[in-house]
């Protein structure tokens, strides 16, 4: 029986890029013989998210979907945390509704774990000769600063905590006891992972086509803040 991938896929008001992501999850033909699992949470959105992602799978009856909608809006984490819950697969992978990231690139995060290397895989955006998309030189400093805090305090050499592309075994996340319900979420699977005896992370370097504000872009310098407040908390007593 093939080993499954659960590709977990929050959303929050991305009716205009929901279908075009969906696609190229399908799209992809992943290594190892995997099968996969696509889970999507509606975060309560406020616009047509909700419609398009059920007439997807209406229209694809063949595909594992499993559909989880939020009454409340409760935030990404709170999204993230819902979905790693409803995941069925051998290994979890987080995927942004958004276009900012490839989904073929899932078979460059996969050899580490398949291989029997690494129990957890990170996707860096600055890492290897993949493209990138130049925007903000504040937030570069700030996900370099704020990596330079997780790894500090958790004893790890990372490149890019902030990256979406987490790669786990899926019984790891589903042991990890998580809280945060924005985007503390990143430090705080970092910080919690890392204090599991003998874990073993792994970083490959990806391509990363970002967003701006007018372009859908929701993380602000409040999410920074917290991000630090989460590092240290976690960090020190996890």
């Amino acid at each position: 029986m093939a080993a499954t991938l659960s590709i977990l896929i929050p959303a929050f008001n991305e009716e205009k890029t929901i279908h075009l992501i969906l696609d190229k999850v399908l799209a992809v033909n992943l290594i190892g013989k995997l099968d996969k699992e696509i889970i999507l949470v509606n975060d309560c959105s406020t616009d047509q998210t909700g419609q398009a992602i059920q007439s997807y799978i209406n229209k694809h009856p063949s595909v594992s979907f499993n559909y989880v909608e939020h009454k409340i809006n409760k935030g990404k984490g709170a999204a993230l945390h819902s979905g790693i819950k409803a995941a069925t697969g051998d290994y979890l992978i987080i995927q942004d509704a958004d276009l900012e990231y490839d989904p073929e690139e899932y078979n460059i995060l996969l050899p580490p774990i398949l291989d029997g290397h690494a129990d957890v895989v990170y996707g860096t955006r600055f890492m290897g000769g993949k493209p990138h998309r130049i925007l903000f030189f504040w937030h570069s400093i700030g996900n370099q600063f704020l990596t330079f805090l997780s790894n500090m305090f958790n004893n790890l050499n990372l490149t890019d905590m902030e990256t979406c592309y987490k790669l786990f075994r899926t019984e790891i996340i589903q042991s990890l006891s998580l809280q945060e319900t924005r985007f503390g979420f990143e430090p705080e699977v970092t910080a919690k992972t890392a204090k599991i005896k003998n874990i073993r992370f792994y970083e490959v370097g990806i391509s990363y086509y970002g967003r701006t504000y007018e372009e859908g872009k929701k993380i602000g310098w409040k999410d920074g803040v917290r991000a630090i407040y989460c590092i240290f908390k976690y960090g020190l007593f996890g």
